[in-house]
């Protein structure tokens, strides 16, 4: 920095020298081995020793050059000739084989920000600002890695399965990595890392953490158990394993709806129906349904706490028995029959919310149900609420706060990204794929993670989550919140060299399509709540 011996800004006076930026700070340590390079990607300013790679397994020295070990992703609208689904080519070479340098096909590729680079310390433009086109309108899309402290992974598991109660501690390798929140229609939730459980724990809390967000964010299998409850073993758009067991399907309904969907079909099969459920547990006779198709009183008196006519809560405690609840022997949740009501061969028919359990009885004189063989017809209707429940699954949503310091790498002013955010003139894309902006403050992006490409998260050792993030919008929308705009770069100028302030030997970069259910990222509108 010059030394300045007058107050800046003052009329007259000349505007401060700028400082000088260096692509990597001076090493801390100036004993540092000389065959040794400083990357300084992230706080950690790693000493990489030639051959090696950095702690986080991202960055290597490769004969005294720091070089990145992955390739940047770069998506097509399709894929054909020699690219190949996930060819991986270097950036740089003279004639590549995948690109023409046509800039008529600008419309037809997306740089993402797996791979990118990062703009570590924070001050540096994006690693990828590029210009292209999308319907003849001039674009930009800004890339880069964000380094997330604020981050977690909401995770929807579909099953009628107790997991756990709600606020319980979600626990990976004996450390406490999330909670279970709050149960929806046919799924329990759970929330997993978190700037909590990354810095404010223990060492070993955070480094098990993050391990695990990678994990799952990537697609991987991870086990957990849950205090007080369960032991799970979850994996991103595949069946979660509860106890030992896989999952098959989700609920159609609460007891109340299955008996409301199918009340039609099981009129004349039955003379009362009971679908057990942990939330709410269905009466045909009594709910409303039934009074609707005229059906007699069945005199039957269920435990639990009576909410509204055929409809009751508590009639056990939550568990991995019938409806997600923790009986095995359906006739516990009756209390008694009503002998003014009830009749000898009153035909009864009791099943859960999947149609995974379901058991036949009539009752004899002394009203006493006796199990006997579900009829053929009783059958179909139970098979059929087993068909619609749809198949169990799994599903990782990333949650990051980009708030933060990585607007500065799209312009010098950050809160003028985040109008122009809420404004609905960028759309954000992680990876590609969209993702859900958040009302409120900041820009709190979520994405699933099955939109994303393959390996899209990685870490660093702070501990932090490394994941992609894009922000696209119209050339002159960038020019007016006061983009890094001396940074911008065509396409094919891109595409022939890399990342904008990359010093060391060519990256890679690969090629895949662009996922069938994503919309293409450039000339879409953000999805804002």
């Amino acid at each position: 920095m010059t030394e300045h011996t007058k107050t800046d800004g003052l009329p007259g006076d000349e505007a401060p020298a700028q400082p000088v930026v260096l692509e990597r700070s001076r090493p801390r340590n100036e004993r540092m081995a000389g065959d040794k390079i400083e990357c300084n990607a992230c706080p950690v300013l790693c000493q990489i020793s030639v051959g090696k790679v950095g702690a986080c397994d991202r960055y290597a020295n490769r004969d005294g050059t720091l070089v990145r070990v992955d390739p940047v992703v770069m998506l097509r609208r399709s894929l054909g000739g020699s690219a190949g689904i996930a060819a991986v080519v270097p950036f740089a070479s003279d004639e590549p084989a995948d690109w023409s340098g046509d800039l008529l096909l600008a419309d037809e590729v997306f740089v993402t920000g797996v791979g990118s680079s990062t703009t570590y310390p924070d001050y540096k433009p994006a690693p990828f600002i590029v210009a292209s086109q999308s319907a003849g309108v001039d674009m930009v899309t800004v890339v880069t890695e964000g380094i997330f402290s604020y981050c977690s992974l909401k995770v929807k598991i579909d099953t009628d399965r107790y997991l756990g109660p709600e606020q319980a501690n979600v626990r990976c390798k004996g450390e406490v990595v999330g909670h279970v929140t709050t149960a929806e229609y046919g799924s329990q939730m759970l929330s997993l890392g978190g700037v909590h459980h990354l810095t404010g724990g223990s060492k070993k809390e955070g480094r098990v953490t993050v391990e695990m967000m990678e994990l799952l964010g990537n697609k991987q299998p991870v086990e957990f158990t849950i205090d007080g409850g369960a032991q799970l073993l979850l994996q991103a758009g595949r069946a979660p394993v509860v106890n030992g067991v896989e999952e098959q399907r989700m609920r159609v309904g609460c007891g109340s709806a299955t008996i409301g969907i199918f009340a039609k079909q099981f009129y004349g099969l039955a003379d009362e129906v009971v679908v057990v459920d942990d939330h709410i547990t269905g009466v045909l006779t009594e709910h409303q349904a039934g009074r609707c198709l005229d059906m007699r009183a069945s005199g039957i008196k269920l435990r639990g706490r009576k909410s509204t006519p055929g409809r009751y809560f508590q009639v056990a405690n939550p568990g991995t028995g019938w409806g997600g609840t923790d009986i095995a022997d359906p006739l516990s949740i009756i209390e008694r029959w009503d002998a003014t009501a009830a009749w000898p061969g009153l035909r009864l028919l009791m099943t859960s919310t999947t149609g995974e359990h379901c058991s036949w009885y009539v009752l004899d004189d002394a009203l006493n149900p006796i199990e006997q063989a579900l009829p053929p017809a009783a059958q179909t209707v139970v098979d059929r609420i087993g068909e619609n429940c749809e198949p169990s699954l799994t599903t990782v949503l990333f949650l990051g706060g980009a708030g933060g310091s990585l607007r500065a790498g799209v312009t010098d002013n950050p809160v003028q990204l985040t109008r122009a955010i809420k404004q609905a003139l960028v759309n954000v894309t992680c990876g590609g794929a969209p993702a859900y902006v958040w009302p409120g403050g900041g820009i709190t992006v979520m994405a699933d993670v099955m939109r994303m490409p393959e390996r899209s998260f990685g870490t660093v050792p702070t501990p932090a989550i490394v994941a992609p993030i894009e922000f696209s919008m119209r050339m002159a929308d960038y020019r007016a919140l006061g983009g890094h705009l001396e940074h911008v770069r065509t396409l094919e100028q891109v595409l022939r060299r890399g990342a904008w302030h990359d010093d060391g030997a060519p990256t890679g970069r690969r090629w895949l399509p662009n996922p069938a259910g994503n919309a293409w990222p450039l000339g879409q509108p953000p999805l804002l709540g």
